[in-house]
């Protein structure tokens, strides 16, 4: 045989001598058990949703390493923040925080702050002149640097 191991023939044979021709059907194994329960899943759900408690967690937001410490202290689970935020994934969290805002802030005051211009019109534009324009560009009374164009040819 070709590139095939012994012991995989082996495997193959005795798999179609148990279930036939369905038994040589590849296997999908189930993978690692899952480390958090589906009710302790619930509870990081919960706790992810009602947010920190500035005073009892020292944070103000959750953060994945935060999350992480949060397993490790209540449920003595120790895993990579990564682990977390594809929890975080499963439980159809994301990881985006809103815009923060401040607790005290004044709509009516920064609406009277905002400084609010006229929209430009084609008129006003059009009433420019080339000279205006260039003034604009090179205010009078500065001299342009002198530039001299030289021209190099090869024989």
């Amino acid at each position: 045989m070709n590139g095939m191991d012994r012991q995989t023939l082996r495997d193959w044979v005795h798999r179609y001598n148990a279930d036939g021709v369905a038994g040589l059907i590849s296997r999908v194994s189930a993978g690692p058990a899952p480390v958090l329960t589906e009710a302790e899943m619930a509870e990081l759900r919960a706790l992810v949703l009602n947010g920190p408690g500035p005073a009892t967690d020292e944070v103000v937001r959750w953060r994945c390493i935060d999350l992480r410490d949060k397993v490790a202290q209540r449920y003595a689970v120790y895993v990579h923040k990564r682990t977390v935020a594809k929890w975080l994934g499963k439980l159809e969290m994301t990881r985006l925080q809103p815009r923060p805002f401040h607790p005290k802030k004044d709509g009516a005051a920064q609406e009277t702050f905002k400084n609010v211009w006229p929209a430009p019109s084609a008129s006003s534009f059009c009433d420019m002149t080339f000279a205006s324009l260039h003034q604009r560009i090179r205010p009078v009374g500065i001299a342009p640097a002198k530039m001299e164009i030289r021209a190099f040819w090869s024989s």
